[in-house]
């Protein structure tokens, strides 16, 4: 039989986004709002430039500025998480909880908060009014107040019923210099609890998956856990609370922002075996998958049993674990070490494993 010529369609390989987006996108894509290093490339060539200030390049989760002579952090986040509820909280509480948690991260005291609702035309008020109450009641629970807020209607088909925008701000103790750029080899790495819950509990409802037992959202407030911690010392170098990328994402910021490396061991890092097994059914890395109540902390040394003491007395870390150390070695990276003594590299995730998940 004689060869059959075909004329095969064009392909433009710049428009394929599976299994991950390609880098040199000329749109925005889902990965650009994963937390990984399409964001990071987002925040470095589009608004960086932008904004250019010296303040905006600590890019950490809030920003401290000095004004009348208080030190005040100040953070803003966006949710549009799908669905509105999930076993464990709803967007509402989410909003609450993480934006407190950016400032929490900067050791300062949340005080007031702003929230805007994105409602999307024909929403049953029943769902406005439950996640408005849950904002409120999160708010009450963190001890801050929603002072301001705004409301804005969009056309049917152009949202998910409901977004919320969130911005914060709090005092900074005098003496509390916590950033991500004071990693320094030596520095003890430990998590709050246990990792992944979030991103679990959302991939389960939306997509209808069952795991033997359900798996709930961490979403929790951490503001008084970080009040315990610094009582133990205000010298606590770095935290952050692994939400978009989960607790590698986390890692590699640190490491990046401070030029230093990081060891974890694979072992010692908390992961529930529903989680686990999830993970293990879905090819997923437990460590890339999102949180929204833990954080992770760069502690000297010296300090280190006593702050983890402290944390395990609180409710939001009771299930604090030492995940590593900060080292001199491979600046910049971040290394797991497995049970077995073998290593591999935790990169930084391009995209994202689980879109939409806060």
């Amino acid at each position: 039989m004689a060869d059959t010529a075909v004329d095969l369609p064009a392909v433009d390989p710049t428009s394929w986004t599976c299994p991950a987006p390609l880098r040199d996108q000329r749109t925005v894509v889902m990965g650009h709002g994963g937390g990984g290093a399409m964001s990071a490339e987002l925040m470095e060539h589009v608004f960086a430039p932008a904004y250019g200030n010296e303040i905006l390049a600590g890019l950490g989760d809030s920003a401290t500025v000095t004004l009348g002579g208080a030190r005040l952090a100040m953070s803003t986040d966006s949710y549009v998480v799908r669905p509105l509820f999930f076993p464990g909280g709803c967007i509402g509480d989410l909003a609450v909880n993480g934006t407190v948690n950016d400032l929490a991260m900067s050791g300062a005291r949340p005080a007031f908060l702003s929230c805007a609702f994105i409602l999307e035309e024909g929403t049953g008020l029943d769902v406005v009014g439950r996640v408005a109450g849950a904002v409120g009641a999160a708010a009450r629970a963190a001890g801050v107040t929603v002072a301001t807020g705004d409301t804005k209607v969009v056309d049917t088909g152009h949202g998910d019923g409901i977004y919320l925008n969130t911005c914060g701000i709090g005092l900074v103790p005098d003496g509390v210099d916590i950033r991500p750029q004071r990693a320094v080899p030596g520095d003890v790495v430990i998590v709050s609890g246990p990792v992944g819950m979030h991103g679990i509990a959302i991939l389960s409802v939306r997509e209808g998956l069952e795991f033997g037992v359900e798996v709930a959202s961490d979403t929790a407030a951490l503001n008084g856990l970080v009040e315990a911690m610094l009582a133990v010392t205000p010298d606590l170098h770095v935290l952050r609370d692994p939400t978009r990328g989960g607790v590698a994402a986390t890692l590699n910021e640190i490491a990046a922002a401070s030029g230093t490396g990081v060891v974890v061991t694979e072992p010692d890092v908390p992961v529930p075996e529903p989680v686990a097994a999830a993970c293990g059914f879905l090819g997923l890395d437990p460590l890339y998958v999102a949180n929204e109540g833990r954080l992770v902390a760069f502690v000297p040394r010296a300090d280190a049993d006593a702050v983890l003491a402290a944390m395990r007395a609180h409710p939001c870390g009771a299930g604090a674990a030492v995940i590593g150390e900060c080292v001199a070695e491979h600046p910049g990276g971040v290394i797991a070490r497995s049970r077995f003594g073998g290593t591999r590299v935790v990169d930084l995730p391009i995209g994202e494993q689980l879109p939409r998940i806060c």
